[in-house]
């Protein structure tokens, strides 16, 4: 298939995006050298909203991680991580992110000059996306001597029942008793409740601009989705992240209302289930552009909205929304919740990527994708490859991949 020159449509928020993502960065690093302050390292999907009601400043080094990713360092980095004991199997989040800092290398010295990550005063984890993260924070706890907590998630869940949020409830309960000689005061319940409210918003804001790539042609891509989740992720809770996903949303929502798609001519719409490969947003954004087809949604991009959150019930409506992520949930859940994206997008198809090291964000080794096309009607194509690790990956292959499921899409 022949390539069509296309042009890339830029997002002018991406500059207000780009500033309050650095001063976050900045912030976390001055706090980490101020003994008045106290940071607290976070996993993404998990209750950072309690650590703002507690005052520290929160770092989140599966963001970290991805930057590793994104700058394609991580594969340069991951080898001293196998050497320390850490396989090349697991999460390779974990493995370039332990790899960098065992050589003294951080993405955010070459982006915003800071020299090193933050030292946290406690690390706190969520098993609701795996277990890595737990080794994870782990190998930072011992290598810092600092208080390692973390709630323990029910995984391949159904229903989500009230003894479900009961238990997480109580364990996020028990977490704020833990973090109070940590922090050195009690909890905040104003602060917190203000958090789960701000962090509620943020998700609804979030949402809205996901939704803009429902519209026909779509207003973005799942590759300008990877980049504008950041604040979703690392300033939930504050309003910074509500300030600009109100930006955003009034800049999609004009292309909308103007017809203006992400891609030019749009052919064709995909959707992206997996986690993306970092190191190659650029090149594979490119490539479906050359093929006048958006890839107008993801599972991954909406794993940051969590609208079950309730400043009248923080410790509970949390527990309700950590728990409901589409990660922890059964097969036939997961199945519901692609197929009815799939309806609300408006897909032709479904690209999987099978990430070798993330077994846990993968959904094509069981039949999934066999299931789901027998259910919807839509094809799909499986991208074998990683989030970190480009060693996985094989550009040729993909791209190969990729234009013959985009002629199958054409041919009808």
């Amino acid at each position: 298939m022949s390539e069509q020159k296309a042009q890339v449509k830029r997002i002018s928020a991406a500059k207000t995006m780009k500033k309050i993502m650095a001063e976050h960065f900045h912030r976390v690093d001055e706090a980490s050298r101020d003994p008045g302050k106290k940071v607290a390292w976070c996993t993404s999907v998990g209750p950072a909203e309690l650590l703002q009601g507690f005052g520290f400043e929160v770092y989140y080094p599966e963001n970290h991680a991805a930057m590793l990713g994104a700058t394609r360092k991580a594969t340069d980095y991951i080898p001293y991580a196998n050497a320390a004991g850490y396989s090349p199997d697991i999460c390779s989040y974990l493995t370039a992110d332990v790899g960098a800092y065992l050589q003294g290398y951080t993405p955010l010295q070459d982006a915003y000059g800071i020299q090193s990550v933050p030292k946290p005063d406690v690390l706190v984890y969520n098993t609701n996306q795996c277990r890595d993260v737990q080794d994870w924070f782990m190998w930072y706890g011992r290598h810092w001597n600092v208080p390692c907590l973390g709630i323990e998630t029910h995984r391949n869940v159904g229903p989500v029942s009230e003894a479900h949020v009961d238990s997480i409830t109580r364990q996020l309960q028990h977490l704020a008793e833990q973090l109070e000689p940590i922090a050195g005061h009690k909890l905040d319940m104003d602060l917190f409740r203000q958090s789960v409210g701000l962090s509620r918003r943020c998700s609804e804001l979030w949402e809205q601009v996901l939704l803009t790539g429902s519209a026909r042609p779509s207003a973005l891509t799942f590759f300008d989705g990877t980049i504008h989740m950041g604040p979703a992720v690392v300033l939930r809770g504050l309003p910074v992240a509500v300030e600009y996903y109100q930006q955003l949303l009034a800049e999609l929502q004009q292309r909308v209302e103007s017809g203006e798609g992400a891609i030019e001519g749009e052919r064709h719409r995909l959707y992206w289930e997996g986690m993306p490969v970092w190191g190659r947003l650029r090149a594979l954004g490119e490539l479906f552009l050359s093929l006048r087809t958006c890839v107008v949604a993801s599972t991954y991009c909406n794993s940051w909205i969590f609208n079950q959150l309730d400043p009248d019930d923080p410790f509970r409506s949390m527990a309700r929304a950590y728990t409901e992520l589409f990660i922890v949930r059964s097969d036939p859940v997961k199945e519901d919740y692609i197929a009815d994206m799939c309806q609300r997008y408006q897909v032709d198809g479904i690209v999987y990527h099978d990430a070798k090291t993330c077994p846990n964000n993968t959904n094509s080794r069981y039949a999934m994708p066999q299931r789901l096309e027998q259910r919807t009607g839509k094809p799909y194509l499986i991208l074998s490859g990683d989030l970190n690790d480009l060693r996985c990956w094989s550009d040729e292959q993909a791209r190969t991949s990729i234009e013959a499921f985009v002629e199958q899409l054409e041919q009808g």
